[in-house]
């Protein structure tokens, strides 16, 4: 990335050889991307984050589809992350257009059937994520995608959580527009993707200037662009030996944490999930105060999305899934990456029942 901050800082938009030489390595970037995930380069438009890659796919969707008349209903999950969930909610509520919310089982997984069941004749989108943040759940997407395909319906899934640690084929998917977000994959903070297959109708939710085709308006980040094809690059050549060795040490985990701690649960479904995820719900305890205690043992770890940190409520998502308030409110998520060792996930092990404990102690004294 670093040309681009400095003797490189054309503009891509621009004719001059410096706008040129800021093109081509744009056009490059873009071409890695849509290899990366089985498409082809015009259907990758760079974005400043995934949360806007989703906005932007079911808001161009959807006002498409009412300037053309084709119908004003949505369809999407419970267990949504914020940039899809309050995006539609909105649609819904300044826009008029028609929601239908699926639910989910105790592990956080959409059935396909309740899909097939809330499809109508006027059903313009389907959107369900690929994997959940909060619990790692992976949902049948390619399912539900075959059945928007067969029908001529629109399917959007948020696969966000998924490039570091899954292939990512959108053909196989079924998906005619998928966001991703490049800091997920160990790429930089602020930059996004949208595919959008070619010919899905699409009005740009955002006005200014005719930059990625016409569809996402504004000046690329080509830094942001280069460095997001680059790590792209490297956790797929790196993908297999990790992802094995990671979900080892996800299972030593989980199994660890419901050992040695009473009163807990594991959520999201208990195989089909992100290989690198562990999520808990902890009886009695609040989970920002068990965040800090363990932030003062040297783990960083997160109460649910890191998009609503500071949010004292019980998460949506495992609301949604059956937990009471009572045990939701004690919620634990735990990533590993690339760089995780055995010793430090037996370290978390050996400090996390004493910190559970005292955060038990504090709450029952409060």
């Amino acid at each position: 990335m670093l040309p681009y901050f400095g003797e490189r800082f054309g503009n891509a938009s621009s004719l001059h050889a410096f706008g040129r030489r800021a093109a081509a390595a744009l056009d490059e970037a873009r071409a890695t991307v849509a290899c990366a995930i089985g498409a082809r380069s015009g259907e990758i438009v760079f974005t400043a984050s995934g949360t806007e890659a989703n906005n932007l796919a079911l808001r161009g969707v959807a006002f498409a589809a009412r300037r053309q008349g084709k119908g004003q209903h949505l369809i999407t999950s419970a267990v949504e992350h914020q940039a899809v969930a309050a995006t539609v909610s909105q649609l819904r509520e300044w826009f008029g257009f028609e929601v239908t919310i699926l639910p989910v089982d105790r592990f956080g997984m959409v059935d396909p059937d309740d899909v097939r069941r809330a499809l109508r004749r006027d059903t313009v989108l389907v959107s369900v994520m690929l994997a959940n943040n909060e619990v790692g759940t992976l949902q049948p997407v390619r399912e539900i995608g075959a059945l928007c395909r067969e029908r001529g319906i629109l399917f959007h899934t948020d696969a966000v959580q998924a490039p570091a640690y899954m292939p990512i084929d959108v053909s196989a998917l079924n998906a005619d527009l998928l966001a991703l977000s490049a800091h997920k994959f160990y790429g930089p903070k602020g930059v996004g993707m949208l595919y959008i297959r070619e010919g899905t109708p699409y009005m740009p939710p955002i006005t200014g200037g005719g930059h990625e085709r016409g569809r996402r308006p504004g000046t690329v980040n080509v830094a942001g662009a280069v460095g997001t094809a680059a790590a792209l690059r490297m956790v797929q050549r790196e993908q297999e030996l990790h992802v094995a060795r990671l979900a080892r040490l996800r299972d030593r985990l989980i199994n660890g944490v419901l050992e040695r701690v009473p009163e807990v649960q594991l959520t999201g479904h208990p195989t089909q999930r992100l290989p690198n995820h562990a999520s808990f719900v902890f009886q009695g305890v609040d989970g920002e105060s068990l965040l800090m205690a363990l932030d003062v043992e040297g783990f960083a770890v997160s109460t649910g999305s890191a998009c609503s940190s500071g949010n004292p409520e019980p998460s949506p998502v495992l609301l949604a899934m059956g937990f009471t308030p009572e045990w939701a409110i004690g919620s634990l998520r735990v990533t590993l990456g690339y760089a995780t060792t055995e010793a430090e996930v037996d370290a978390f092990l050996d400090v996390l029942p004493e910190c559970v404990t005292r955060v038990r102690l504090a709450l029952a004294e409060a």
